[in-house]
C-alpha cells in the first residue's frame, strides 16, 4: 500500500506547491517548463521506455501525443489558476471528479454497457460537480485576502468569482487528458514511451509559448520546476507502481486514489490555508466521494 500512499501525497504536494508558488513570487509558467525536463529525464531514468522504437507510431498515436502536448502544460496551468482562486479542496476535486467524462466516453464512444449502478454514479458526480463549482455571494464577498499578497479586496473578490471556470476547466481538461491516454492504449503504444514522448512534447511547446512572449526569465522559479518535476512524475511513477503491485484489483487503485486525494486535500486546505467551504460545498466532496465509490466495478 505504500506506492498508494506515496502516489496519493506527491498529487496533493502538487497542489500545494501550486497553492504557495504566488506567494514565492514564482513564475509559475517557467517552473511549468521545467517540470516537464525534470519529468523527462526522470522517465528516462526510473522507467527505462525503449528508445529504438520511440519515434514508430502511427499517425494517430502521433495525433494524440500533439494533442496531449497542448493539453498537458494547458491543464497544469488552469490548475495552478484554480487552486489560487478556489483552493486546494475545491480545485483537488474538480480534478478527480473528472474521471466521469472517460467513463461517458467508455458509453458514448467506446459502446460500454451502462449499468444502473454507474448511471447513479454519472448523476451523483454530476450533482457533486453542481455542489462543489457553487460559491454564495456571501462567501465570496467575506473571503479574506490571500496572505502576502497584499492582493486589494475588490480584486480578491473579483477572483473569488471567476473561480468556477477554472474549476470548470480542471474537470474538463484532465478528464480529456485520461481519455487520450485511454485511446493511446487501445491503439497498442507503448506506455511508457508515450508517456516520455507526451512530457517531451508538453516541454518542448511551453519552452517555445515563453519565448514567444519573451519571458524574462527568472532564477527561482527555474529552480522551483525542478521540485515541481519531482512531485508531479512521483505522483505518475508511483501510481503506475500501484497498479503493478495490485494487477488484478484495478479498483482498488483507482478509488483509492481518489478518495484519498480529495481527503488529503480537504484536510491540507482546511488545515495549512484555512480554506472556507460553504455547506454545500462540503456535500459536494461528500457526493464526489460516494460516486467515486459507484463508479468503478465491484
Amino acid at each position: 500500500m505504500h506506492t498508494l500512499i506515496l502516489s496519493i501525497s506527491f498529487s496533493v504536494a502538487v497542489s500545494i506547491f501550486l497553492k504557495l508558488a504566488r506567494r514565492g513570487g514564482i513564475r509559475v509558467d517557467q517552473a511549468i517548463a521545467v517540470n516537464y525536463a525534470t519529468a523527462v529525464a526522470l522517465c528516462l531514468w526510473l522507467l527505462r521506455p525503449p528508445l529504438d522504437t520511440l519515434f514508430q507510431q502511427p499517425p494517430a498515436v502521433w495525433l494524440i501525443l500533439g494533442l496531449l502536448g497542448v493539453l498537458l502544460p494547458s491543464v497544469f496551468l488552469v490548475m495552478a489558476a484554480a487552486v489560487r482562486r478556489a483552493g486546494i479542496v475545491r480545485s483537488d476535486t474538480a480534478q478527480r471528479l473528472s474521471l466521469i467524462l472517460p467513463i461517458l466516453a467508455a458509453f458514448l464512444v467506446f459502446h460500454e454497457a451502462v449499468s444502473g449502478r454507474k448511471a447513479f454514479g454519472i448523476a451523483l458526480a454530476l450533482c457533486a460537480l453542481a455542489c462543489l463549482l457553487a460559491r454564495p455571494r456571501a462567501a465570496a464577498a467575506e473571503a479574506p485576502p490571500a496572505v502576502g499578497t497584499g492582493a486589494p479586496e475588490d480584486e480578491t473578490r473579483a477572483s473569488a468569482a471567476r473561480g468556477w471556470p477554472t474549476l470548470l476547466g480542471v474537470w474538463a481538461g484532465y478528464g480529456c487528458i485520461d481519455i487520450l491516454f485511454k485511446q493511446m492504449a487501445r491503439s497498442g503504444a507503448g506506455f511508457t514511451g508515450s508517456l516520455l514522448l507526451s512530457f517531451a512534447l508538453a516541454g518542448l511547446l511551453m519552452g517555445l509559448w515563453l519565448l514567444f512572449r519573451r519571458a524574462r526569465w527568472h532564477a527561482r522559479s527555474l529552480a522551483s520546476g525542478l521540485l515541481l518535476g519531482v512531485l508531479n512524475f512521483g505522483n505518475i511513477y508511483f501510481y503506475i507502481r500501484a497498479h503493478q503491485t495490485f494487477p488484478d484489483n484495478p479498483t482498488l487503485v483507482f478509488a483509492a486514489m481518489n478518495i484519498g486525494v480529495i481527503s488529503i486535500g480537504t484536510m491540507a486546505g482546511a488545515g495549512l490555508f484555512r480554506e472556507r467551504l460553504s455547506a454545500l460545498n462540503m456535500l459536494g466532496i461528500g457526493l464526489a466521494l460516494g460516486a467515486i465509490v459507484l463508479l468503478f466495478p465491484r
